[in-house]
């Protein structure tokens, strides 16, 4: 993992690749199963968990909220961890706790449910994105008040309740009350699923399924240029939405963000220039409130390097190019490690694309643009 320039420009691929590549640990199986271990009452051992951005702060957390954490090495895969968790059986054994959880939604919703079983004060904060995004829904379903963080839970040892939430902002409200017990009526969601899944399967020992969302950029490297992509370790079933991305090679004429899949849309976006139809994404209001309004995002970018595109209230529409039509550009990820990844490959075709602050895939993917090159060889 070498350090990043300000602007880092992607060059095209000189061949078609044919290569297995090793893509880190899911973050969000990682951040969930690291709250299921320390709900459990037993010691947890977490293999091929990621190790980056937004699951340093869960670890973090969890240390300053007294968890035995410890983060052993990973011999196959260097932005991976093995991580062992003592669990304490329901209790929070810090009475008082600052927990910081920069641009993490998970970490920050899973902590706040959490946080709540305990018995003292414990002030949530994040950055100043992080501080934009909804946390009302999920604050109303625990008794905070408040839309947005930072917040200052006092908690008193909430049992766990039936609760209703609509999940129109985030699924991850369900899926941090479902984590911390409680019975939870919600429209079904694929992230939802995921949650339910795992807490039916965990185990103290717990294996941790490859970034599928992350592993989107590769196979899509491949479709792109007509080579052979492998990703190790794809598993045969997975808890993932992202896993059905091959799915939807060629891309089609709809995606839903809401059936369909997650955050491999922006990738399956960026193959649809070089598709043989429009492609239109819908159900997808829900990217506005993540690391940046990612509808508005990709369409600005798009626009950037020459394509055509149209900006709808719960999606775009994006169409292939002409030969020629695609140019160079200054791509702004606006500090969104999912707008860097996919302008990447769009650059690994197009000449003269430059991605600014590549840095901001260390929030899951602090070693992107190592395995990148890979496909070079």
């Amino acid at each position: 993992m070498n350090d990043l320039p300000d602007i880092l420009e992607i060059k095209p691929l000189p061949k078609a690749p044919n290569c297995t590549v090793t893509v880190p640990g899911s973050k969000s199986i990682t951040n969930r199963a690291l709250i299921l271990a320390a709900l459990s009452d037993k010691k947890c051992t977490l293999r091929g968990a990621l190790w980056a951005d937004d699951t340093q702060v869960m670890v973090d957390s969890l240390q300053k909220l007294g968890f035995d954490v410890k983060v052993l090495p990973d011999d196959a895969e260097p932005c991976n961890r093995t991580i062992e968790v003592v669990g304490r059986g329901g209790e929070i054994p810090a009475k008082t706790a600052e927990l910081y959880v920069g641009n993490a939604g998970t970490a920050a919703r899973f902590l706040t449910a959490l946080v709540c079983l305990g018995h003292g004060e414990y002030r949530i904060s994040g950055d100043a994105r992080m501080h934009e995004r909804p946390m009302g829904e999920i604050f109303r379903a625990l008794g905070i008040e408040g839309e947005h963080l930072p917040v200052m839970v006092h908690a008193t040892g909430m049992k766990p309740s039936r609760v209703r939430v609509s999940g129109e902002e985030s699924s991850q409200f369900a899926s941090a009350l479902l984590l911390t017990g409680h019975e939870v009526e919600t429209e079904p969601n694929a992230y939802i699923e995921m949650t339910r899944a795992m807490m039916k399967a965990f185990t103290p020992g717990y294996a941790i399924e490859p970034d599928l969302s992350s592993a989107s950029y590769f196979v899509a490297a491949g479709w792109m240029s007509g080579g052979r992509m492998q990703i190790a370790g794809w598993p045969s079933k997975s808890l993932q939405v992202d896993g059905r991305f091959p799915e939807f090679l060629p891309p089609p004429a709809t995606v839903s963000r809401l059936v369909d899949l997650g955050d491999s849309v922006m990738t399956l976006a960026v193959c649809a220039s070089f598709g043989k139809q429009a492609m239109k994404l819908t159900e997808a209001s829900r990217m506005r409130e993540q690391e940046c309004d990612r509808i508005h995002a990709m369409v600005t970018e798009f626009q950037r390097v020459g394509a055509k595109v149209e900006e709808h209230d719960d999606g775009f529409t994006v169409w292939p190019a002409k030969a020629g039509q695609l140019h160079g550009a200054d791509i702004e990820t606006y500090n969104d490690h999912r707008m860097a990844m996919s302008f990447s490959v769009l650059g690994l075709k197009v000449p003269g694309i430059r991605i600014k602050n590549p840095a901001c895939v260390s929030k899951t993917f602090p070693n992107f643009f190592d395995k990148l090159e890979q496909l070079r060889r």
